[in-house]
């Protein structure tokens, strides 16, 4: 395909992107372009499910966004890392496939993204998903996104399970079907040992149809228009500037920081700060890079008494060992990314559904890799999962080249620190709980002098950490909602030909980790785009905690 017009230009091919492109690309009548900024995904970093950390760290893998200085965590810098490569985020992440609580989707519905509520969404996580050990009402079984559960060979995986239980919060035997609240397996994307990206499940096989093209290497600059009509992009590529036209539409799949950005580069934000820069306003849209929202954490970590952590692993010739046997037979400790059993509680009385995450790990080390314990241990990343801080994507100049101003504000509303504080003293007592008597030595973070709000609120402005789960910042609304970038089909208020897809269209953040939900949004939006009708609504049930108007569990 050498012209430089076709039907659809999808911005991106990450989670939403390498969906949407597979979906349009099965008219054969249609032609699809995806630009991508990023490269190639042929790396045994990005395949091998334990090497995580390390294309999440990568400049030739990643956007290295940092925040602006942080107010509420005492002018912390944090990272924001973003997928750039062939399958975006879904090429860099922790392989976790969380969906959200069923309740968050009804959420959606409330805050004016109709048609997007449980009952709506239920059947696209389905088509999505190819659970391993089979589909039923809620999972799917023959979709394109393998999903698997890890061995729960290390005890302490079932410890932490059976800890919750005895703290009282149940069992789940699917945190993705029925009953998301308690604790239990944690389901992964990852097929026979290897990472399934977006791009492994959906866009890699469809590049084989002759009207699907992936242009890497490139730049998306800004989006052009005819009066209020998007009809291309304008790109860099090896230095050289090039214009694609789109003759039906242009899709943006960059992400909730390059979405919002791409947008106001073109016209499309809010006028005054488009004026700022000089940037011509085609769409007012108060909305765009507003509302942006994430997840927080810490590392709750407790030495262990037994040497049967990862930390005897940790050493080259260990890690050699199992880097070469992932290569021989694609199994063992290379082939798991670690996250095996979790959990999902309400951190008080009056929370209607989970608003605390658990992911647990039998090491005591960071989440990018870069520090661990200096012996056994284990630990569990614990946070809140409905933050009431917002924060903000905005330009920093109308250089496409130059990366945005990026602030969450964490930490920022009394609510979130109250929360925080939940995370540690319920995270305290369920490692507490008699499962871990064989195994539980001293804590060792947040530690034993951390007890009181002051001490867990400075701890915590100290020491949280991102999840890596920005989202928001495009949301989807009424047209008449001012502040709504995006409606309901995902089409930009205000213009025509122009649709943002990716996690960035979220009213609100979802509760559990982004990469499940936003590869939904992709196939929901791309029947939307084909003009199809949406899937059969679902009547399946979910689970609602009783009493928890006056029971915290």
């Amino acid at each position: 395909m050498t012209t430089a017009e076709f039907d659809y230009l999808i911005v991106g091919s990450g989670s939403a992107g390498s969906v949407i492109a597979a979906r349009l690309s099965e008219d054969p009548a249609t032609s699809v372009l995806v630009v991508e900024r990023g490269g190639s995904d042929r790396s045994i970093f990005i395949e091998m499910p334990t090497a995580l950390s390390i294309p999440m760290n990568n400049p030739a893998y990643t956007w290295i966004y940092q925040t602006e200085p942080e107010p509420g965590l005492g002018g912390r810098i944090m990272a924001c890392p973003r997928g750039r490569v062939v399958g975006g985020s879904s090429s860099i992440n922790g392989m976790v496939y969380v969906r959200g609580n069923p309740a968050d989707f009804d959420r959606w519905q409330e805050e004016g993204a109709r048609g997007w509520s449980y009952a709506d969404v239920l059947p696209y996580f389905r088509r999505a998903e190819s659970r391993e050990e089979g589909g039923d009402v809620y999972r799917g079984g023959d979709g394109p996104l393998h999903t698997s559960y890890g061995p729960m060979s290390n005890p302490l995986y079932r410890a932490f399970i059976e800890a919750g239980i005895e703290a009282g919060y149940g069992a789940t035997e699917d945190i993705n079907g029925f009953r998301q609240e308690g604790f239990g397996r944690m389901d992964r994307t990852i097929h026979r040992g290897r990472r399934w990206s977006a791009a492994n499940a959906y866009l890699k096989p469809a590049l084989r149809r002759p009207n699907l093209a992936l242009q890497t290497d490139t730049l998306v600059t800004r989006v052009l228009f005819e009066g209020k009509r998007a009809v291309g992009l304008e790109v860099e590529r090896d230095g050289r500037t090039q214009t694609i036209r789109a003759r039906r539409e242009v899709i943006l799949s960059g992400g909730p920081i390059n979405s919002p950005q791409l947008l106001k580069l073109s016209g499309v934000g809010p006028a005054t700060e488009l004026a700022a820069h000089g940037i011509p306003v085609i769409a007012d849209r108060a909305g765009v890079g507003e509302n942006l929202q994430d997840h927080l954490e810490f590392y709750f970590q407790v030495a262990s008494r037994q040497p049967i952590t990862l930390y005897r692993h940790m050493g080259p010739f260990a890690k050699a060992l199992i880097g070469l046997r992932w290569m021989l037979f694609h199994d063992g400790l290379g082939a798991t990314n670690h996250f095996e059993s979790c959990g999902f509680i309400r951190s008080r009385p009056g929370v209607p559904y989970a608003d605390i995450q658990y992911h647990f790990l039998p090491a005591a080390i960071r989440y990018d890799g870069q520090a661990q314990a200096d012996r056994h241990g284990f630990q569990a990343h614990v946070g809140p999962m409905r933050s009431k801080s917002r924060g903000f994507v905005r330009l920093v100049s109308p250089d496409a080249h130059e990366h945005p101003k990026i602030r969450f504000n964490y930490l920022t509303h009394e609510d979130d620190l109250i929360e925080m504080r939940a995370c540690v003293r319920l995270t305290r007592e369920i490692f507490a709980q008699k499962a871990f008597e064989p195994y539980r030595a001293e804590e060792l973070a947040p530690g034993p002098g951390v007890v009181s709000d002051d001490e867990i609120d400075a701890y915590a402005r100290a020491h949280v950490e991102s999840a890596y789960h920005p989202s928001c910042s495009c949301r989807m609304g009424q047209p008449d909602d001012l502040n709504a970038v995006v409606d309901a089909e995902g089409r930009v208020i205000g213009v025509e030909g122009l649709r943002v897809a990716d996690s960035s269209v979220m009213p609100s953040i979802t509760t559990g980790n982004l990469n499940a939900p936003t590869i939904m949004i992709g196939e929901k939006m791309a029947d939307a785009i084909r003009g199809r009708a949406p899937l059969p609504r679902s009547n399946a049930p979910y689970w609602r905690a009783e009493g928890w108007e006056t029971r915290q569990r």
